[in-house]
């Protein structure tokens, strides 16, 4: 929802395969230039550290990634539609590294996992926004149990260079996710 009227949705699961987890997600999004498909396949060892991770988007422009992971590098092989494909690397400072891409929330719910709920307060972890080629930081910080809708749900507060959003949990569980800065909420059905 962004200021109250819906923009999209997304489907998404969150699975064991074998030794490793996958997120896929689906997200249909309502954007100035008209509607957006994007995908993501993310696939991460039990720890959290990323092995893959595949996206596309259709819409306005046609464009598709994979990334995979080698210890703290990312090596990104792009395609874009009318383009030469384009690759670039990135080097972290940690192997944990969160993965948070465009119009797909599902990866919020994978990033609580990734925060030590045990250690508590701020806590930084390196982030590749995907479609955007930008790496960066990611700060964390529990804020404990709020009240959001009339339900006492934990609040994770998010931020990034360019975001500050909250996420809402009850337990493990990602309910909800806010962005005040733009007027933005997404809604677990």
């Amino acid at each position: 929802m962004v200021s109250g009227a819906q923009a999209g949705e997304e489907t998404f699961d969150v699975a064991p395969d074998g030794t490793n987890w996958v997120a896929h997600g689906v997200a249909q999004i309502q954007t100035a230039g008209g509607p957006e498909r994007v995908t993501g396949n993310l696939v991460l060892h039990a720890d959290g550290t990323p092995v893959k991770y595949d996206w596309s988007t259709q819409g306005v422009q046609k464009a598709s990634a994979a990334i995979t992971f080698n210890g703290p590098v990312a090596m990104i092989a792009l395609h874009v539609q009318g383009k030469r494909p384009y690759t670039q690397q990135f080097t972290f400072p940690s192997t944990k590294i969160a993965i948070l891409d465009n119009n797909l929330y599902d990866q919020f719910a994978v990033l609580a996992r990734l925060y030590d709920w045990q250690a508590g307060g701020e806590q930084t972890l390196p982030v590749l926004i995907p479609q955007a080629l930008t790496p960066g930081s990611v700060t964390l910080n529990s804020l404990g149990l709020q009240d959001s809708g009339g339900k006492k749900l934990t609040e994770l507060q998010v931020k990034t260079a360019d975001l500050e959003v909250d996420l809402y949990l009850d337990g493990k569980k990602l309910e909800r996710i806010v962005s005040p800065s733009a007027n933005a909420e997404i809604v677990r059905e």
